[in-house]
């Protein structure tokens, strides 16, 4: 069985496991504990009337906040299962996206045919993300922008979160080195970046060390969210304590989670 077949079993699986009608779609873009979509939204600006390519687009949470806020969504996925509970979610919040199995390292889409392409925690289960962000560039119109968020590898602790937490991902994971950002600027215009959690992830430890939640029981980047109104106050004072240590050097590398807003 190849990469892309184990993805797909695994994320089939998973969708069969959510409750649609449990997601706050709203949290997981405005929420203090979603600092990589509040960065995204704050480049991508008003997105009303763009055609808009999520790629990845898991329970369908990206594509229909972007629905909601008046793009036009096509919400993409390797995984038909997660489709289907994009389309599920958009019905429960009373907008209309488009849904469609797609591998993101070949496209089925025209050349210069969106205004955004975006994904979230896709291109670290890709074997070659560099092919899948050729093809962003590919689809994009030119002006067009491509923004996606993922984690990677240079962190310790995190490192360690991922080989205790076996359960809750697939195995062929690979987080990203930071230098992908150079790529990234070598086809593109334009690259904005910026990457989050590393005093944060002290919320990481908590949740394993004292309040004792097994991570491969829950998903700690799920509870993130799902809880950020509990999480807030300790959260607010750790980002700030994060914006002090992105402006030592080398110390960006060592976030948790990428970034990237790049224009075509």
């Amino acid at each position: 069985m190849d990469i892309f077949d184990k993805e797909k079993k695994f994320h089939d699986q998973w969708a069969s496991t959510i409750d649609v009608d449990g997601i706050k779609v709203k949290d997981y873009f405005e929420a203090c504990t979603a600092p990589e979509n509040r960065f995204i939204l704050r480049k991508l600006g008003d997105i009303r009337g763009k055609r808009l390519l999520d790629l990845g687009c898991g329970a369908g949470e990206n594509s229909v906040y972007f629905a909601k806020k008046g793009a036009l969504c096509v919400a993409s996925d390797y995984s038909p299962g997660m489709v289907e509970v994009a389309l599920q979610l958009a019905v429960r919040n009373g907008v209309e996206i488009e849904g469609r199995t797609m591998n993101a390292i070949a496209l089925d889409c025209p050349d210069n045919s969106f205004d955004i392409v975006y994904a979230s925690n896709l291109l670290h289960h890709l074997p070659n993300p560099k092919l899948a962000i050729r093809e962003m560039h590919r689809v994009l119109k030119p002006g067009g922008k491509a923004c996606f968020w993922d984690p990677l590898k240079h962190n310790p602790v995190i490192n360690v979160y991922r080989r205790i937490a076996t359960k809750v991902r697939t195995e062929d994971e690979t987080p990203l080195d930071i230098n992908i950002v150079n790529f990234v600027k070598s086809q593109f215009s334009e690259t904005s970046y910026d990457t989050f959690w590393l005093a944060t992830l002290w919320i990481f430890l908590r949740f394993y060390l004292i309040e004792k939640i097994d991570p491969n029981q829950e998903r700690y980047w799920k509870k993130i969210i799902i809880e950020h109104e509990r999480l807030a106050p300790n959260y607010q004072r750790l980002e700030k304590m994060d914006a002090g240590l992105k402006k030592i050097p080398l110390m960006k590398r060592f976030a948790w989670n990428l970034a990237v807003v790049a224009t075509k």
